[in-house]
């Protein structure tokens, strides 16, 4: 699966939020700053349908979008292209730099009581 660009993603979170849509839906929830022409927002709707991400359902010359990769998919090929290319495929590198840089001790707190929690699975130590 590609990456999102950085236009391609804000109209993904759209229509992840929204589940379908027309482009007058997408640009209506996208930011103003300022909102995008609704040709802009149609090409890339477009190239996101070639790429896979979208589905569409035709009404005469109209088109819903919808998608066909859900969020948690994306957000799972997008950690792993994380840690292959930032962290060498560690996730204890991860979550180390994370500890060390970003986490707030709240934060660390819960994370702590969500591993503490966690059941053990057959096969992981």
């Amino acid at each position: 699966m590609e990456e999102l660009t950085k236009t391609e993603e804000p109209i993904m979170q759209v229509l992840w939020k929204l589940k379908q849509a027309f482009v007058k839906d997408i640009i209506e929830h996208l930011p103003d700053n300022p909102k995008p022409p609704y040709n802009t927002v149609s090409s890339v709707v477009r190239i996101l349908e070639r790429k896979g991400y979208l589905g569409f359902r035709a009404y005469g010359k109209t088109y819903e979008y919808f998608p066909l990769i859900s969020k948690a998919q994306y957000r799972a090929g997008t950690l792993k292209r994380l840690l292959t290319r930032y962290f060498d495929n560690s996730p204890a590198a991860l979550v180390s730099y994370m500890v060390e840089e970003t986490l707030s001790p709240k934060d660390i707190a819960q994370l702590r009581k969500l591993l503490d929690d966690e059941p053990t699975t057959p096969g992981h130590d």
